[in-house]
């Protein structure tokens, strides 16, 4: 897990989440964060930059990469029915510095 991840994954487990799975494999691609809140299941794609100069982490995230990480996100769900019926959401979540911001890739 990279230094993106780890701060990532700080600012969800302060919310009340929890990790289920880090650096997965599923439908051929990689989830970075895949994490459990009560009855919400949250699949994270971190993307992080050193700084502003280099423009917004979100920034490199494009229809491509959308489209690879809700595949996979979609893999893992069907890989794992204990978590049948958990509402599924999947997010970007940028890193700058200290700063995570989140949005949403559906």
């Amino acid at each position: 897990m990279n230094r993106g991840e780890r701060r990532a994954l700080l600012h969800y487990r302060l919310r009340g989440y929890r990790l289920l799975d880090a650096n997965a494999r599923a439908g051929g691609y990689e989830l970075d964060l895949v994490l459990r809140r009560g009855s919400s299941l949250v699949v994270v794609e971190v993307k992080e930059k050193g700084g502003s100069e280099y423009g917004h982490p979100l920034e490199m995230i494009g229809a491509e990469k959308r489209r690879r990480v809700l595949a996979a996100a979609r893999a893992w769900v069907a890989a794992h029915p204990e978590i049948a019926g958990l509402e599924v959401t999947v997010e970007a979540a940028g890193v700058r510095g200290r700063r995570v911001e989140r949005v949403p890739l559906t």
